[in-house]
């Protein structure tokens, strides 16, 4: 069997398909496991408790569940969902848009494929690219580009602290020189809250990017997984909702509490949208029911957005700073750095000293039983890479990520294992 080009590419290792493999399979028999590996989110119980009630109406509602069940969903999404949405961001943020500025994808990860393949690759003769302006960036969008060399990218700068901290910023003059110097550029594309780093990209950043994309007439691209309004995991206070014509907005239900159900909302230009809606008829029919059908009531009646302010901010945040404090604790008289977690339900540490790469130390790491994701997977997109270097960046294969939403004591002995061997590869 031979596969085409798109199919070897599409089913071939990638660092997502290992993340994934990662969350699922078991260890080795009989050994502790400390899983601070994948992107699952954490089981809150008021979140869960609100889910089973919104279940429970449905199931005593006449048959409002028999006809979630029986009925298809429109390629752009559920009418009634969209159209409350609408009015719900209307009223809140004053955006001035309908239900035709909104689609429904099956996860966010499926409409970041539509999104990246609409504005790269061929067009017209000219080979389209997408540019992420901020790496390292999240490791599901690596191999998304179904042409080769599709997507580029720019280090970031770096700032470091007196407290052993860090942090990514936007090199602003970097990316309007390259837009300036690279008309094939499709798309510029950043996360918010950034997967891996826990990085906010600050208003003033986003708005520099919104005005570079309106300038170029490409889209802005800001997916808003961990992001405000909900599941609103974000530490900091500069990173306001934002969406205008030029900018295309990714959100999703996962991090609110339904990642198993998978529903992903676009926000964009009424043209763009109706793309979305077309491709999701032919890739997959429909989109699914279960998630807007269980969160309408509550975003309609500001529910959804009160649990994520008062119940799971406060809660990662409480995450991160036991995370922080067991990196310090365990880290302690090592070279480290710990990227200042801003947001989302991650943290990326730095070990300069590190004489294996990541990979390699990752290996180890699981034969401990300790689940992490090396960091070569999350810098992409570079000229150098394409000739079988490494990535021009000095925190290539020296980030962990680590997923801290865990159980604390698991958490906290597998930074204890981390540092332990840290102290023995540096």
């Amino acid at each position: 069997m031979e596969l085409s080009d798109f199919g070897t590419k599409l089913s071939s290792h990638s660092g997502i398909l290992q993340l994934m493999d990662d969350i699922a399979r078991p260890l080795g028999e009989g050994v502790r496991v400390r899983p601070l590996g994948g992107g699952n989110p954490a089981r809150v119980a008021p979140v869960e408790q609100a889910y089973r009630r919104q279940m429970e109406h449905l199931l005593s509602s006449g048959e409002d569940f028999e006809d979630l069940l029986a009925h298809y969903d429109s390629p752009q999404g559920r009418v009634s969902f969209l159209e409350m949405a609408a009015g719900f961001f209307k009223k809140e943020y004053g955006w001035d848009l309908s239900s035709d500025n909104i689609a429904l994808t099956n996860g966010s990860q499926s409409a970041m494929f539509y999104l990246f393949n609409m504005f790269s690759g061929t067009t017209k003769g000219v080979k389209k690219t997408i540019l992420f302006p901020l790496m390292p960036e999240y490791i599901g969008y690596a191999d998304q580009g179904i042409e080769e060399g599709t997507f580029v990218s720019l280090p970031s700068k770096c700032v470091f602290y007196d407290d052993r901290t860090f942090k990514y910023v936007l090199d602003c003059d970097a990316v309007a020189s390259y837009l300036e110097h690279h008309p094939e550029t499709g798309a510029i594309a950043v996360s918010r809250p950034t997967n891996p780093s826990g990085n906010v990209l600050t208003d003033e950043e986003i708005g520099t990017l919104s005005r570079l994309a309106h300038e170029y007439s490409i889209p802005l691209i800001i997916d808003n997984a961990y992001g405000l309004p909900f599941p609103d995991i974000i530490f900091t206070d500069n990173a306001k909702p934002v969406w205008n014509e030029d900018i295309i907005l990714s959100m999703s239900l996962s991090k609110i509490g339904l990642p198993s159900i998978r529903t992903g909302i676009v926000i964009a230009r009424k043209d763009i949208i109706k793309a979305v809606g077309n491709i999701n008829a032919i890739a997959a029919l429909a989109t699914g029911s279960f998630g807007p059908a269980l969160a309408h009531r509550m975003l309609e009646s500001g529910e959804l957005t009160k649990l994520a302010s008062d119940v799971v901010m406060p809660f990662y945040k409480a995450k991160a700073e036991k995370m922080e404090g067991y990196i310090r604790k365990y880290f302690d008289g090592t070279d480290y750095y710990l990227h200042r977690i801003e947001g989302s339900i991650f943290c990326w540490i730095y070990l300069p000293s590190l004489k294996i790469p990541t990979l390699e130390f990752y290996s180890l790491l699981m034969k401990e039983g300790v689940i992490t994701v090396p960091g070569e997977y999350f810098f992409f997109g570079s000229e150098q890479q394409k000739k079988g270097l490494s990535y021009p960046h000095e925190h290539y294969d020296k980030c962990l990520r680590l997923n801290y939403s865990g159980d604390d004591v698991l958490t906290e002995e597998g930074v204890e294992i981390i540092a332990r061997l840290y102290r023995c590869y540096s």
